[in-house]
């Protein structure tokens, strides 16, 4: 009796496409229409197609690469550019003024979807995401450990007390439409 042949595999037409989605560093989703990550770069590109954004908010001072603009351009992906300088502790000075800015830009559904990002997605964007946490009225410890999650051996207490200490109530008037509020 002879050994079954074996029928060649059938790999659909898309899948050599499903192998080039590489999501950028530090990637996850946020809620509904909010996602988060670390500085993405070409090999990015294609995964960041499938989000379908409307636009980027991008918390570093630094210009966005030529490549990054014309994928933007490319896609009709608005970026929101909010430059908050990367500090080490102990001179940290995180200004509130500009989170609130960039928060006013997350929150805005017209914006939606939209990926918030700085250089390694940790500290800028955790602190942004952080103050976003605390407007869904997150209890802190939840917020520090998403917080933690990100910055890994890097997290810094600075941040946390930044976050702590955040004022949200010029916030509160702000149309939400999270997945945790609705009713």
């Amino acid at each position: 009796m002879s050994p079954p042949t074996m029928s060649p595999a059938v790999v659909p037409s898309n899948a050599a496409d499903d192998l080039n989605l590489i999501p950028p560093l530090n990637f996850a989703m946020v809620d509904n229409g909010i996602f988060r990550s670390g500085f993405p770069n070409s090999a990015n590109f294609s995964f960041l197609q499938t989000l379908h954004l409307r636009s980027i908010v991008y918390l570093c001072p630094e210009p966005y690469p030529e490549a990054n603009n014309e994928f933007l351009k490319a896609n009709g992906i608005r970026l929101f550019q909010f430059g908050i300088e990367g500090y080490k502790e102990p001179f940290v000075n995180i200004p509130q003024d500009t989170i609130r800015e960039a928060l006013k830009a997350v929150l805005d559904v017209r914006n939606h979807p939209v990926l918030i990002h700085c250089k390694r997605g940790k500290h800028r964007t955790g602190c942004l995401v952080g103050c976003l946490r605390k407007l869904q009225r997150w209890c802190l410890s939840s917020v520090f450990d998403e917080y933690q999650r990100f910055a890994a051996a890097k997290a810094r207490v600075s941040d946390q007390r930044f976050m702590e200490l955040f004022d949200t109530s010029s916030l509160k008037h702000m149309p939400m439409s999270f997945s945790c509020s609705k009713k």
